[in-house]
C-alpha cells in the first residue's frame, strides 16, 4: 500500500471504505512521514520489545512500530477502522488489532496474554500513541496508576501542547499543578517535538506536542505513605489561589490549627501556596501529615 500518512492515501481509504472521521473520538490523522519517524526513533523500540499503541487510525505508527519491535499490539476503539487496519496492516505478521475503549482495557492482561507462547520474554514494553485531545490526562493517569513502576518501560505520545505544558511544568509556574507532580513523581519527561496542526487530516484547532515518559524504577522521593502524598499534592492544588493552610484545612479531620502545626513543622510557611512546592516539599509535608493520621 502507499504510504499511509499521504492525504491521498488517506482520501483513497476514506472513499473505499465510505469511512467518515469521528469528531467524537478526536480522529486526527497524521500526514508527515518525518514526524512518523521520530516518534518512532524516540520510543526507543528494541528488537525483543513490545509495543501498545493507543489508537492507532489507519495504521501510520503501527507499521512504523512493527518494523522495529518483536510484537505491536494496537488498541482500537472504533469498530468501523478495524477492516481498515486489517488491510492496510495486512504485510506484518507482528501486529494485533484489538477492538476496545482504552479507558476498560487492562494493560497487564494484555502483556500477560502477549507473553503466552513466548519462548523468550518481552525485553521491555512501550506505549504509543496519538491521543485523542478530549481524554489525555486521564488515558495518562490510568496507565501510571495500573503499571506503578512495573511492566512499562515508557510511553511516547503525541497531546495537545497545553497538557504537555501542564505534564512538564515547573514549580511556581502557572500551569503547574497535581497533574506535573504526579507524572513527574512516576516519570522522567522529554519532550520530544513541537506539532503544528497543519500536519493532521482534518486539521484540529490546536497545536500538539510529543513527549516521552520513562517510567521511574524508583521513587525518586522518600515517601512514609503514598496514599497521603497524592491526597495531599491533590488537595493542595484543589483550590490553586488558595494558602496551604487553608486548602488543607480538614485533610484526614485535621482542625485548622493542627494544620498549621504540621505544615510548619515540616519547614513549609503555611501561607505558600501549593503551586510553589517542589515535589520534594509535598513529600516531607505528606510524611509529616502521615505522621499525625498514625499519632
Amino acid at each position: 500500500m502507499d504510504k499511509l500518512y499521504s492525504p491521498a492515501t488517506i482520501q483513497k481509504i476514506k472513499n473505499k471504505y465510505e469511512f467518515q472521521l469521528s469528531k467524537s473520538l478526536g480522529q486526527n490523522f497524521l500526514i508527515d512521514g518525518n514526524l512518523v519517524d521520530r516518534i518512532i526513533e524516540n520510543s526507543l523500540i528494541g528488537k525483543e520489545d513490545l509495543v501498545i499503541e493507543i489508537g492507532p487510525g489507519i495504521g501510520v505508527l503501527t507499521a512504523a512500530a512493527a518494523k522495529k519491535a518483536r510484537k505491536v499490539i494496537a488498541v482500537e476503539i472504533d469498530r468501523n477502522l478495524i477492516p481498515i487496519l486489517q488491510e492496510t496492516l495486512a504485510g506484518y505478521d507482528n501486529i494485533e488489532i484489538i477492538n476496545r475503549d482504552i479507558m476498560k482495557t487492562d494493560f497487564r492482561e494484555i502483556i500477560k496474554n502477549a507473553e503466552k507462547g513466548n519462548k523468550r520474554p518481552f525485553n521491555s514494553v512501550k506505549i504509543i500513541g496519538n491521543l485523542p485531545y478530549y481524554i489525555t490526562t486521564p488515558i495518562i493517569m490510568k496507565i501510571l496508576e495500573e503499571d506503578g513502576r512495573g511492566l512499562i518501560g515508557n510511553i511516547t505520545i503525541m497531546m495537545q501542547k497545553e497538557v504537555a505544558d501542564r505534564i512538564r511544568a515547573i514549580p511556581g509556574s502557572k500551569i503547574y499543578g497535581a497533574l506535573s507532580v504526579t507524572v513527574q513523581y512516576y516519570c522522567i519527561v522529554d519532550k520530544i517535538a513541537s506539532v503544528s496542526k497543519e500536519v493532521f487530516v482534518p486539521k484540529p484547532k490546536v497545536d500538539s506536542s510529543v513527549i516521552r515518559l520513562t517510567i521511574r524504577k524508583e521513587s525518586p522521593v522518600e515517601l512514609d505513605n503514598e496514599g497521603t502524598f497524592f491526597a495531599v499534592v491533590k488537595a493542595g492544588f484543589g483550590q490553586r489561589r488558595k494558602t496551604l493552610l487553608n486548602s488543607l484545612n480538614g485533610i484526614y479531620g485535621f482542625s485548622k490549627e493542627e494544620v498549621k502545626e504540621v505544615i510548619s513543622e515540616a519547614g513549609i510557611n503555611p501561607y505558600r501556596r501549593a503551586e510553589t512546592l517542589d515535589m520534594k516539599e509535598f513529600a516531607v509535608l505528606s510524611n509529616v501529615i502521615y505522621k499525625g493520621i498514625r499519632d
